[in-house]
C-alpha cells in the first residue's frame, strides 16, 4: 500500500509540474490564474458553506447522509459546477457550434440518472434488509477461546 501511495503522489507531481508548464506556455497566463483564483473563492463562498447547510439541515432532520446519499450528492454538486457555463449562458450565442446542445436538458438528465442510481441503491438495500440479508453494521465479537478473523 505504501507503494502505490508513492506512485500515485509521483504521479501526482508529474501532472502537477506538467501543468505548470503548461499554464506557463500561454500567452496571457494571468487570465488562467485569476480564473483559478476565482474557482477558490466561489468554492470557499458558496459550496462549502451549502454543502455545510445541506449537512446541517439533514442532521436536524434526522437524516444520516452516508455512503451513496453522501455520494450522489458531490456528483450532482460537481455536475451542476461543471455545467453551470453553459447553463447560464446569455441567450443565443452568435456562433451556433459553440455550444450546439440543449445543455439544461442535458444537465436535468444527468441529474436524473443520479437519483435513479441512488434510489436504485436505496431500494436494494432495503429489500435486502427486509429479506434478513443486509448487514446490521457491527462485527461480531470472537467467541471466547476463539480465533477472530483478522488473526491470519
Amino acid at each position: 500500500m505504501k507503494g502505490f501511495r508513492y506512485v500515485t503522489g509521483g504521479l501526482g507531481l508529474v501532472c502537477a509540474a506538467w501543468g505548470g508548464w503548461l499554464l506557463l506556455r500561454q500567452p496571457e497566463p494571468w487570465r488562467i490564474a485569476v480564473w483559478l483564483g476565482g474557482a477558490v473563492v466561489v468554492h470557499d463562498g458558496f459550496v462549502a458553506p451549502l454543502v455545510f447547510a445541506v449537512g446541517a439541515l439533514a442532521a436536524a432532520a434526522g437524516v444520516r447522509l452516508r455512503g451513496v446519499p453522501r455520494a450522489a450528492l458531490i456528483v450532482a454538486g460537481s455536475l451542476t459546477a461543471i455545467a453551470l457555463p453553459p447553463l447560464l449562458r446569455p441567450g443565443v450565442a452568435a456562433n451556433p457550434t459553440v455550444l450546439p446542445l440543449d445543455y439544461p436538458r442535458n444537465w436535468l438528465l444527468a441529474m436524473a440518472a443520479v437519483a435513479l442510481f441512488t434510489l436504485a441503491h436505496a431500494a436494494g438495500r432495503a429489500l435486502r434488509h427486509r429479506s434478513g440479508g443486509g448487514r446490521s453494521g457491527r462485527r461480531s465479537a470472537p467467541q471466547a477461546g476463539g480465533s477472530s478473523d483478522r488473526e491470519a
